[in-house]
């Protein structure tokens, strides 16, 4: 119970009323006064607690908030890199945000300590969707509820891509765009069929969507699992010492080499002259002729896991050299993924640094979009252990988007947050009727059209707001525009005016009326492509065939 001496004078009023009461006073009488007291200190407390609050807005660690300028941003990466897995032939496809921790937990194991359980809920314990995160990889492909599906489904062939949010319980890097709750972008394709095709085809996938995105020159990093343990068998590395090596190795993209060779041998027990040969391997790196000169090492050449996985990186780069993409792939023998369910090829995609602008600060951001073959996974979901053989990709958007967010910061890039082509405005009073009908033919045309919610906007406040949006043009309706059966059009951007009338004039400057959600259609088309496309830094290639059109044979002769 709080001190007397806090509480408030009428609760000392109230309290002293009661013991100056006579000795005679009823039981009742004394239960009312402990009654009163009680109800004196609970509502200085609640006034206190009102007076004083705690709380604090916020979001939780590790998320973010995205504002409609980083949703344009978002939803243009995510188009192009979809648009890219169904011109492949891919299927979509989901998954529940949460599994069963029992699912989860059988493949991740010790790094099941990252996931998000959840309570509870009808007898059963379950988990958020999860993705195993290794120091030096991109966060790994989500295939653990794929492979439950293709288990459950009895799917033997299925070529798919799955966008959604996965979490991970784990310190946060912000600045390399890695978060507790983030968006992963997969493809993958299920299946047995003839080696390396279905691979070839990830790689070619990888490249497609990075040369999209045009965020700069970029590698892709190619081993084979059966090559990394066979390095290390051929070393001398004890087997029960692969997994944990395999993970030094794997820091080799952050750390120098005599620092991974002291992690091994100090803190991992690896013999010294174990780690120098693993060393003399893990520093090359080249095209198919290094794939050909391993084939002729003494230790590598003995041992057949590793020819193994030489003959399959032989057949790739054959298929990679038909894709015209073999001078983007390098075969890397450091590159050692963690996740032990990856069976044969691997590959990680990383951005090369470039001179630093001035402005500019270096984006260390890691890997941008990696993958693998993992033959053995579904079986493990299976009851009777069916293999299904996969190959896929994860696309790092996480990262993308970080990146072209500071680059459009640096360079002051605007991005416009809606598509709306046309503004429907008044100059005058008494036009909202008017602005009502124009605007719902629009609409019913499939035209992106807007207006102030106001009855009598000022003309000067509607053209403010269209050039603060980005709408690239205004069609303006008042009464002698009414009375001449005209419809002003305004392009925005330089002022000019073109007026759509009734009267039998169909050149190029004057719209038929009767016609002119048709030709509203076309003119938008033609014009606000076109500066969408120009506001946000795409090439001219990229336009559409009436976006080309207008700025090849209009802006140019103009300019």
């Amino acid at each position: 119970m709080p001190l007397l001496g806090l509480l408030p004078r009428r609760a000392w009023a109230a309290l002293l009323s009661q013991l100056l009461r006579p000795p005679c006073a009823s039981c009742t009488g004394a239960v009312r006064c402990q009654s009163q007291v009680a109800e004196a200190v609970l509502t200085s407390q609640l006034k206190a607690h009102q007076e004083k609050p705690n709380f604090i807005i916020k979001i939780p660690k590790g998320t973010r908030d995205l504002s409609p300028q980083h949703m344009v941003v978002r939803e243009k990466i995510l188009d192009l890199v979809i648009s890219c897995f169904k011109r492949h032939g891919a299927k979509g496809m989901d998954t529940p945000a949460f599994e069963l921790k029992e699912t989860l937990t059988e493949k991740y194991g010790e790094d099941s300590g990252l996931m998000y359980d959840l309570k509870d809920q009808g007898g059963e314990l379950l988990s958020l969707r999860y993705d195993l995160t290794y120091p030096s990889s991109l966060t790994d492909l989500c295939e653990v509820p794929f492979a439950r599906y293709l288990a459950m489904s009895k799917v033997k062939k299925m070529k798919r891509y799955h966008v959604g949010k996965v979490w991970r319980r784990e310190s946060p890097s912000i600045v390399q765009g890695r978060y507790r709750e983030f968006c992963q972008c997969d493809f993958d394709i299920a299946g047995q069929f003839d080696p390396m095709i279905p691979d070839a085809e990830c790689l070619k996938i990888m490249c497609e969507i990075l040369s999209g995105l045009q965020l700069g020159d970029f590698l892709i990093k190619v081993n084979d699992r059966r090559i990394v343990d066979g390095m290390f068998a051929a070393c001398g590395v004890p087997e029960s010492k692969f997994r944990a090596i395999c993970s030094s190795i794997d820091k080799l993209d952050k750390m120098a080499w005599k620092d991974v060779r002291h992690e091994m041998v100090a803190k991992k027990g690896l013999a010294p002259e174990v780690a120098d040969r693993i060393g003399d391997y893990v520093q090359c790196h080249g095209g198919v002729s290094l794939v050909e000169q391993m084939f002729q090492d003494p230790r590598l050449s003995q041992n057949k896991q590793a020819l193994e996985g030489l003959e399959d990186l032989k057949l790739l780069f054959e298929y990679l050299n038909l894709f015209g993409i073999a001078e983007k792939i390098s075969f890397d023998l450091s590159l050692a993924r963690g996740l032990d369910y990856y069976t044969g090829v691997i590959y990680e995609a990383v951005l090369l640094q470039t001179p630093t602008q001035a402005g500019e600060e270096p984006l260390n951001v890691g890997s941008v979009a990696a993958g693998g073959r993992y033959d053995g996974l579904v079986g493990m979901f299976d009851p009777k252990g069916h293999k299904v053989p996969c190959v896929g990709l994860s696309i790092g958007v996480e990262r993308i988007f970080y990146i072209v967010e500071q680059r459009m910061k640096t360079k002051g890039e605007k991005v416009r947050t809606t598509e709306t082509q046309v503004f429907v405005a008044t100059p005058q009073k008494n036009f909202l009727q008017e602005r009502l009908k124009l605007i719902t033919e629009l609409w019913d045309a499939g035209i992106k059209a807007e207006m102030l919610y106001k009855n009598n906007p000022k003309l000067l406040t509607q053209l403010h707001y269209c050039e603060s949006t980005g709408i690239p043009l205004v069609v303006i309706i008042g009464e002698q525009e009414l009375k001449e059966g005209i419809i002003k059009i305004r392009s925005v951007a330089s002022r000019e005016e073109v007026s759509g009338s009734s009267r039998n004039r169909r050149d190029e400057l004057f719209l038929p009326f009767p016609d002119f959600v048709r030709n509203m259609h076309l003119l938008a088309e033609k014009l606000s492509p076109w500066l969408i496309v120009v506001e946000m830094n795409k090439h001219p290639l990229q336009m559409t065939t009436a976006a080309c059109e207008y700025w090849l044979c209009g802006q140019k002769k103009d300019k």
